[in-house]
């Protein structure tokens, strides 16, 4: 027994063994994994591994990188063709305001961490937590890591049809996890207008809204513009 939280003490979730995460990797022959510390496990498992890396120059070099681990997520973008619009959130986010947004608050995709539900299963739950929406059939487009330097998230991205009929509920997140989310319902182009001047300023939300007028639901727009 070593007494490390996370690693054979459990966390306050719970969890050890969490110094084994990427031990047996063994995809890369040109990266050997040396050893793997736990720096914290509050809620996200922070790590530092060190490990070999043969470079492209076939000489090797220990190297040392910390993750930041929060679980795997999905994220989606509602649609309603008919009236021309998407269904976004705008919620305030600590990260972003210490990081220079005026006061934090930011237009988003619904998205939420997948827990232990799939990625599909996962992003219908957010669709009526958050947006209050029961959505159609979802379309799945590529998995995107969101910032691969440090953080091991790999998000799946979904987009959906949905009509004012679908409406479940008013939205706005679980009160119980203090979410205060409002919803959006935005013509597809001021969305875009938005992206253009930065009042849209969130990575995931702008790969979906460029995906639905350049390959998805809105890709006539473009034909549209250019007459």
């Amino acid at each position: 027994m070593t007494g490390v939280v996370g690693v054979d003490v459990p966390d306050a979730r719970g969890r050890t063994g969490l110094d084994r995460a990427g031990r047996d990797l063994t995809g890369n022959p040109d990266v050997v994994v040396r050893d793997v510390e736990v720096l914290s496990s509050s809620w996200y498992v922070n790590r530092r591994t060190t490990f070999d890396r043969r470079g492209r120059d076939g000489v090797w070099h220990t190297e040392q990188r910390e993750t930041h681990d929060r679980g795997n997520g999905a994220t989606l973008l509602p649609y309603d063709t008919a009236r021309r619009t998407v269904l976004l959130t705008r919620q305030f986010r600590l990260p972003a305001y210490v990081n220079g947004s005026p006061d934090g608050v930011l237009v988003e995709a619904a998205a939420g961490l997948l827990d232990e539900d799939d990625p599909e299963t996962a992003v219908r739950r957010e669709a009526a937590e958050e947006l209050g929406v029961a959505v159609g059939a979802l379309t799945r487009l590529p998995d995107v890591w969101m910032s691969p330097g440090s953080v091991t998230e790999r998000l799946a991205f979904f987009a959906a049809p949905y009509t004012p009929a679908d409406r479940v509920s008013a939205g706005g997140g679980l009160a119980e996890e203090g979410e205060d989310i409002e919803v959006l319902e935005l013509d597809v182009d001021e969305a875009l207008a938005m992206v253009d001047d930065g009042r849209i300023a969130d990575a995931k939300t702008i790969l979906l809204l460029q995906w639905a007028v350049l390959r998805g639901p809105f890709r006539d727009r473009q034909s549209r513009a250019g007459r």
